[in-house]
């Protein structure tokens, strides 16, 4: 069991998850206690003056608010989007949640108006599910050009309470747009609020959403709001022909599970842990050349420990961990297209992880030259399979999303094929969003302090893990299926992977490759 790490924010989890591993030590200034929240199932979001889907009273003809309705077109659902929509789980909602950490209370009349604007500029976000039957040829979306309802509110409570609600309510399909903006005051944190923003992830995914967001903030404070330039990368010549990796094993073969670790067995929901940790240190390097790895390839690295320190722990059987790994190549500009626009790779870490298992796996802190043994092996894999031009779901999505035979088949057969293939899905999920490239700064509401991201944990994998940068700290968010972990199990693994990251941190030396 490891010790709670310091630089973590969270509130309590659930009363009778506490007892579940050591008790973590008492809050204080620079020891803020753990930050785990659970969600259960879904349940229906009422806002007030809506129904129980959310929809705003309509005038026949007429929009929201009286206005004439604008010219609604369809398009099919693409690819992501479809096969998400068949899989979705009352028990596990779609949802992306991020949160924006400002230092004030935005004006409420300002803020609505900045994000309809923001809207309106990036129409692709108004959309709804269009009225379907099972024997039609495709799902489709509705672009409405107008919202349904406004998304913007200010509803008291606590942050805990809206983290709870951003788990468990997804914002309904068939109301545009699908996503809802929370402002909660943040009387915990130094005071200042959160914008909570959750997202259905079937229409869309965080970046989308977070390139309206930072339209809004344009809008609302005036200032730039322009994205940072990406970093730039020397590409190697693996990068330059886009050749694919050596496979790392048979792919036959069943990859690891986090063994479960629950008190409630089969419980619904999610739980989440939230986390601010330091961006671990990197080898310097000459002008010019490729680093040996980067934060990336750390995170990934440190998930492996992660996984396989906890299934060591567990007594799980020893299986090749494997991470799903989201590739998002998308500009960042007011023209970034909208919608789900990551591609998923899988990442396995080849003949090193049978070599190095027992070392690394083994208690105690993980020897120093076989984690940078793994850095650099883990590198050369992620950077390969990234310069591979793929569909977003490989070639077997587009042929399951094929028009062939009616929707509702297609989506018997991928539910059915999703369970017999249940047992070879990766061992986790790592979406590394990066650094935060727009300012995200509200004027007299101020500039972002914090960001953070958590995407879905569901079943089989029953973890994710999800990441983003500022101010040179680390957000990590940490979600969970409770058919797999209870909040307690949850502390104590997210205390592991700090622990693990700070093992991918580069120490200068002998022991790093440096020197004689």
């Amino acid at each position: 069991m490891t010790a709670p790490h310091e630089g973590v924010h969270e509130t309590a989890g659930r009363p009778e998850d506490r007892g579940a591993g050591a008790e973590p030590p008492a809050p204080s200034a620079r020891n803020p206690p753990p930050e785990v929240v659970s969600g259960g199932g879904a349940r229906p979001h009422r806002p007030d003056g809506h129904d129980a889907r959310g929809r705003p009273p309509r005038t026949a003809g007429h929009g929201p608010r009286g206005e004439p309705d604008v010219p609604e077109r369809r398009i099919p659902f693409p690819v992501v989007d479809e096969i998400t929509r068949h899989c979705l789980d009352d028990d596990e909602p779609e949802t992306v949640h991020v949160e924006i950490h400002l230092p004030a209370v935005p004006d409420p009349d300002r803020l609505r108006a900045a994000f309809a604007e923001a809207m309106r500029r990036h129409p692709r976000i108004l959309l709804r599910q269009a009225p379907s039957r099972w024997w039609r040829p495709r799902y489709e979306w509705v672009l409405t050009g107008r919202p349904d309802r406004d998304p913007v509110s200010f509803p008291g409570g606590t942050l805990q309470e809206a983290r709870r609600r951003a788990l468990a309510e997804c914002p309904p399909l068939d109301v545009s747009p699908p996503f809802r903006a929370e402002v909660i005051a943040d009387a915990e944190h130094g005071g200042g609020c959160v914008l909570l923003v959750t997202i259905n992830h079937t229409a869309l995914d965080g970046p989308a959403c977070l390139r309206v967001v930072a339209t809004a903030a344009e809008l609302y404070g005036g200032a730039d709001n322009a994205p940072a330039p990406p970093p730039v990368r020397t590409r190697t010549a693996g990068e330059a022909t886009g050749t694919a990796p050596a496979p790392a094993g048979r792919p036959w073969t069943r990859p690891a599970r986090i063994a479960a670790d629950t008190l409630h067995p089969g419980a619904p929901g999610n739980g989440m842990l939230l986390a601010e940790l330091p961006v671990p240190a990197r080898p310097p390097r000459l002008p010019g050349t490729p680093a040996p790895y980067t934060v990336n390839d750390q995170l990934m690295v440190a998930t492996w420990l992660m996984a396989a320190r906890w299934n060591r722990a567990h007594d799980a059987p020893v299986r090749p961990v494997r991470v799903t790994m989201p590739v998002d190549d998308r500009p960042r500009t007011a023209d970034m297209p909208l919608g789900n626009g990551t591609r998923l790779v899988e990442v396995a870490f080849g003949p090193e992880e049978r070599e190095l298992y027992d070392t690394l796996a083994a208690p105690g802190p993980p020897d120093r030259q076989a984690v940078e043994r793994l850095l650099r092996a883990t590198a050369a894999r992620t950077r390969a399979l990234k310069s591979l031009d793929r569909p977003q779901l490989g070639f077997g999505g587009g042929l399951l999303t094929t028009p062939l035979v009616p929707v509702g088949i297609r989506a018997a057969g991928v539910r059915a094929l999703r369970r017999m293939a249940g047992p070879w899905a990766s061992t986790t999920l790592l979406s590394n969003i990066g650094r935060v490239p727009y300012p995200l700064d509200f004027g007299d509401a101020g500039r972002a302090r914090a960001v953070w991201f958590s995407a879905p944990a569901k079943m089989p994998r029953g973890l994710s893990v999800t990441t983003v940068s500022t101010a040179g700290r680390l957000q990590l968010a940490l979600r969970w299926s409770h058919a797999r972990l209870d909040d307690g199990a949850g502390r104590r693994l997210g205390a592991l992977f700090a622990e693990s990251l700070a093992a991918t941190s580069h120490v200068p030396g002998p022991a790093a490759g440096e020197g004689g």
